[in-house]
């Protein structure tokens, strides 16, 4: 992929944001998120799954047609996987003029060390960033005993987005925000972080027996960890930090690869 970056943004008036996420067109933290962009430009537009498709990660529904269905002005559902809306989005409801930016989120829930692979809230601003768009995505960590902290999100999220739309970034990066679990006067600032990794080893899977004792099965939650590595969104996140990660479209572990072409002699 090239080695360009998407040119600096001092006026965010003039872009045409494009919201979407992967928790559904009727998500508390969409509306959220469409109040922020709103805070940015006044030409924002929504296209969201029709319905929730957390964990759906990179998917892009080919084996049947997909419907777009028309919820008010600039306000879109698809039935399809986050992947599907930012495609329907950018190269048809948007098609005439595409978006300059494109916002996903807020999710429900972390999206944190390996999350990141299974989330449709990353994968929607992956899939911009394919496309050629800057995209961030957003989540609202939360502690399911507690009502949510939109509230923490709405506060921070536009002068982080101002602030990283100043900044070069490279095209085939996006940016992955994280919001801690903490009321707006407890967040302690911003920490710009690498990805973190969790031992998840200790995942459940549950067994079950439907009324007529057919087996089915429930993926059960990741486990919870106390203790992290130091200086990854994982440990930001668990000191009220806001987390700011890049992520990179490039998958490719180059330490090995150069390896592997020294044992196969290239």
């Amino acid at each position: 992929m090239s080695a360009t970056k998407y040119p600096k943004v001092t006026d965010p008036s003039s872009l045409r944001i494009l919201v979407s996420n992967d928790d559904g067109i009727n998500a508390p933290g969409l509306k959220i998120l469409k109040e922020v962009a709103e805070q940015l430009s006044d030409d924002v537009w929504v296209v969201a799954p029709e319905t929730e498709q957390s964990g759906a990660s990179h998917s892009l529904t080919l084996s049947r047609p997909l419907r777009i269905r028309q919820i008010s002005d600039r306000r879109y559902s698809v039935d399809g996987t986050p992947t599907d809306c930012v495609l329907l989005g950018v190269n048809h409801i948007l098609k005439d003029k595409k978006p300059t930016l494109v916002l996903s989120g807020v999710n429900y829930n972390s999206n944190l060390g390996e999350e990141v692979t299974y989330s449709g809230t990353v994968a929607a601003a992956m899939e911009a960033t394919l496309l050629g768009i800057p995209a961030i995505a957003l989540s609202q960590v939360i502690d399911r005993r507690h009502p949510p902290k939109w509230a923490t999100a709405l506060h921070f999220a536009p002068d982080i987005i101002r602030n990283l739309l100043k900044t070069y970034w490279p095209k085939e990066c996006l940016m992955n925000i994280n919001f801690p679990d903490a009321i707006i006067h407890s967040v302690k600032g911003t920490k710009v972080v690498p990805q973190g990794f969790r031992d998840l080893s200790g995942g459940e899977l549950w067994e079950c027996k439907d009324p007529r004792n057919r087996p089915y099965y429930w993926i059960g939650p990741l486990p919870v960890q106390k203790s992290f590595t130091p200086r990854t969104d994982l440990s930001a996140i668990e000191e009220s930090y806001i987390s700011i990660t890049p992520l990179h479209l490039d998958l490719t572990h180059h330490q090995t690869l150069n390896a592997l072409k020294k044992t196969f002699k290239e």
